[in-house]
């Protein structure tokens, strides 16, 4: 198995690298793999690409790499542009409210998806949440970096966060994140006709609040249990 540490390896090819036939072979890969690694095949792939396997090897060598471009790339998209948000909100003289940046870690991740039909959605859910050294490794490289960047920015926002809630506050803030990805339909069913989980702006707007409160929730207390209930 190769090594995925320190800096992103030479050798996985990455959508600034490559032409449209590349995010042909990246959009198929994507679709497959969301169906499961396991089950994903190079022939499958090339089928739906419209490209012969033979050119799938020459590019990306073997099924791992080419699992891992197709996480480099959506990864590439949505942390480039969390990243931005984040240092444009930290750029001015005031410092920034603590729902923008919310905002900035959220609206990335569920406007992408929403546009790419919940394939990367189910990648990102199935890898964060597995226990194989091959997803933890891609995780820890291609999303680790601008979890540590919006965990500072929690504490430098909410005044008596120690770090142990702000990873806290970030995981659980995470798994909403994660739910919320993927189209479903269920908030729609659960609601009557009144929650379209393809509305992204409404949800934006009940999500932001939601964590923000979660995340001052835990501010002022014991960072090993949280805040204190004086009441």
């Amino acid at each position: 198995m190769a090594t995925i540490r320190g800096k992103p390896r030479e050798d996985v090819p990455v959508q600034a690298r490559g032409t449209a036939r590349f995010d042909i072979i990246l959009d198929a890969a994507e679709q497959v793999f969301g169906t499961g690694y396991a089950g994903a095949s190079m022939r499958e792939i090339a089928e739906r690409a419209g490209v012969a396997q033979a050119l799938i090897h020459y590019h990306f060598d073997t099924k791992e790499k080419l699992f891992e471009a197709v996480i480099a790339r959506r990864a590439s998209e949505i942390n480039g542009q969390r990243a931005q948000m984040l240092d444009a909100l930290f750029a001015g003289d005031d410092a920034p409210r603590l729902e923008e940046v919310i905002e900035a870690l959220f609206r990335p991740t569920i406007a992408v998806d929403h546009d790419n039909a919940n394939s990367f959605s189910r990648i990102l859910v199935s890898a964060a949440n597995s226990a194989e050294e091959r997803d933890q490794l891609l995780v820890q490289r291609y999303y680790d970096p601008i979890a540590l960047k919006f965990i500072d920015a929690f504490m430098a926002l909410t005044p008596g966060l120690a770090r142990m809630n702000a990873v806290w506050a970030y995981m659980f803030a995470i798994g909403v994140g994660m739910t919320m990805m993927a189209t479903t339909g269920r908030p729609l069913r659960l609601s009557g006709g009144e929650c379209d989980d393809r509305d992204v702006e409404a949800m934006l707007a009940r999500i932001v609040p939601f964590i923000c409160a979660g995340v001052r929730a835990l501010a002022d207390g014991d960072p090993h249990i949280g805040p204190r209930n004086d009441h």
